[in-house]
């Protein structure tokens, strides 16, 4: 059996399962976001003027991953979740809620993108087996840049990597 292939070229069932492991990855960046923003308007202490804007600068960054994310399951020919009961079923990133100190919310921007970072391997992977070269490309981008946030992070937590 030939494999059909959508207008970009790809196979329309690699495509489908592309799109839902994106949508997976949609809901938990949304939580990420939000997660983010809570901390940004709730952090308090010494370090708040440092941290207040290094939290803006996440959430303005995920805000644009997550418009990104969506415009590449539309064009894989999808359809992007788009309401918060669905990102509530679908996210496996910890909810942070009324976080104020400091250390808890750096931790809790950790273990997001640790989480981020797994599902984005997963999609790497079937990207890389789907000859999806702009998924698989995203999916890199992402890596690389939460890597090393990951690692900033634990450096202000003196933490090992």
């Amino acid at each position: 059996m030939i494999a059909q292939v959508n207008s970009i070229g790809l196979d329309t069932d690699k495509s489908k399962d592309l799109s839902e492991k994106l949508n997976v990855l949609l809901a938990n960046f949304q939580v990420y976001y939000q997660n983010l923003r809570g901390i940004h308007w709730n952090i308090k202490g010494k370090r708040f003027f440092d941290l207040h804007t290094k939290f803006e600068q996440l959430y303005d960054d995920a805000n644009i991953k997550v418009d990104e994310i969506a415009e590449r399951i539309l064009t894989l020919g999808e359809v992007p979740l788009h309401t918060f009961e669905d990102y509530s079923e679908m996210a496996s990133v910890p909810v942070g809620k009324n976080i104020s100190q400091d250390e808890n919310a750096v931790q809790l921007i950790v273990d997001s993108l640790s989480e981020l970072l797994k599902i984005e391997r997963i999609i790497l992977n079937a990207s890389d087996i789907a000859k999806d070269e702009g998924t698989n490309s995203m999916m890199s981008d992402l890596i690389t840049e939460q890597e090393k946030t990951v690692w900033m992070m634990k450096a202000w937590l003196n933490e090992p990597v």
